[in-house]
């Protein structure tokens, strides 16, 4: 039997739009839902086909489901338990599969909890924030403070206790002592997992947009700087720490055996087949050719319910080797190098050498025995350290 699946369903609805957010998800009108429903079970249904033309090696087995969006809580009941039928269909589940819904604070209500209880999920993901109320309504979110501690007892309640907090440092408004009072609540409410991003500033977001354009709209002038930014996310990642939930990835922080196993399929190239808009899939080629195929839906929701075509990308060796390095990173753990040698040969990481000299003696990664890992310093400029891989990395497989 090869490895279990992960799987992931996008509901890219939302009952409204944050300013920072540059994901294909927004909010549409409930007449909408139904239709596009009936596309991701339909493609759900087909997932064996589709693997097949994609000339992918499908498994049937799978041990994470992984709901996102968007908010799939906005779905009713009905909806919810349509998408959890058609999967159970389709795929087998094997036992202590971990079943996630990302849900927004507010969106909780006792009908929904009997719905995911029913649907067998056992992990909920609320998408928080910041737990200060002005900072979190700067950016759209509707709840507020009181609204995750109700929720989080309901959830309790129910017997739901595998919980993640999404936090953003960066939000406007932020500032040293009120990312403290965050912090400082998420660590007291004794939750098993937390997310920590950085504002991400870029062109697919109304307040990314108005940064760089340097305006005034969506309290973009109440930004705190890269600087602050950055030492902010370095307080988050030393006071979880302290509290016992462990930094495992750059932005992901758990308490022992909560360590999210959807997530982990992703940073260490295990396979996984995505539905819905603006999905990702990743499985092994049928072809010796190559390493992997990856296949993404469009992101688009009209041209996805419609039917618009898949855009498939054949995964090479040498690509495989950066996506190792560069996905891999991203881990505590790190890289095993010995694990690189089995799988590419053991002259790949001999031409790697160079490469992993000059990043040592920068400070960004640490290199003992056959692992290779960022270093705090190198968290904060990953992408310059994975940029340098990609480049030393071009030939190697091919020496």
């Amino acid at each position: 039997m090869g490895m279990p699946l992960g799987l992931y369903l996008s509901v890219p609805f939302c009952r409204t739009k944050c300013t920072y957010c540059n994901f294909a998800s927004d909010v549409f009108s409930r007449a909408v839902f139904d239709r596009y429903l009936d596309r991701v079970c339909a493609d759900i249904h087909t997932t064996p086909e589709s693997a097949g033309q994609m000339g992918a090696r499908l498994e049937r087995d799978a041990d994470s489901v992984y709901l996102g969006g968007g908010t799939p809580t906005i779905l009713d009941s009905h909806q919810l338990e349509r998408l959890f039928v058609t999967v159970r269909q389709n795929f087998r589940l094997v036992p202590e599969t971990e079943i996630t819904v990302e849900c927004a604070p507010g969106t909780l209500t006792p009908a929904v909890v009997e719905t995911l209880l029913r649907c067998g999920v056992n992990r909920v993901s609320l998408g928080v924030q910041s737990f200060v109320d002005r900072e979190a309504a700067s950016v759209g979110r509707l709840h507020k403070r009181e609204t995750v501690l109700d929720d989080i007892v309901r959830l309790r309640g129910a017997g739901i206790s595998n919980i993640n907090v999404d936090l953003i440092a960066g939000l406007p408004h932020q500032t040293a002592e009120s990312w403290k009072e965050s912090l400082e609540s998420v660590i007291a409410l004794g939750v098993p997992h937390v997310s920590v991003y950085m504002l991400e500033v870029d062109e697919d977001s109304r307040l990314g947009r108005e940064l760089i354009a340097g305006g005034t709209k969506y309290h973009a002038h109440f930004v705190p700087d890269e600087e602050l930014t950055a030492e902010l996310y370095e307080r988050a990642c030393e006071q979880l720490n302290c509290a016992g939930i462990t930094q495992y990835e750059i932005s992901n922080f758990a308490r022992g055996g909560f360590e999210s196993r959807h997530n982990l399929k992703y940073w260490t190239r295990e396979p996984y087949v995505g539905f819905g808009v603006d999905a990702h899939s990743m499985l092994k080629s049928a072809s010796e050719e190559f390493a992997a195929v990856r296949f993404a839906t469009a992101d688009a929701l009209e041209a996805y319910v419609a039917g618009a075509s898949v855009q498939r990308t054949e995964v090479s060796r040498q690509a495989a080797l950066e996506e190792t390095f560069f996905l891999g990173l991203r881990l505590t753990r790190g890289v095993d190098l010995e694990q690189v040698r089995s799988e590419f040969g053991t002259g790949v990481v001999t031409a790697l050498g160079a490469v992993l000299v000059d990043l040592a003696s920068f400070g960004l990664i640490d290199w003992e025995g056959d692992w290779v890992r960022l270093t705090s310093r190198g968290r904060l400029v990953s992408n310059e350290v994975f940029e340098r891989f990609l480049a030393s990395g071009a030939d190697a497989v091919m020496r």
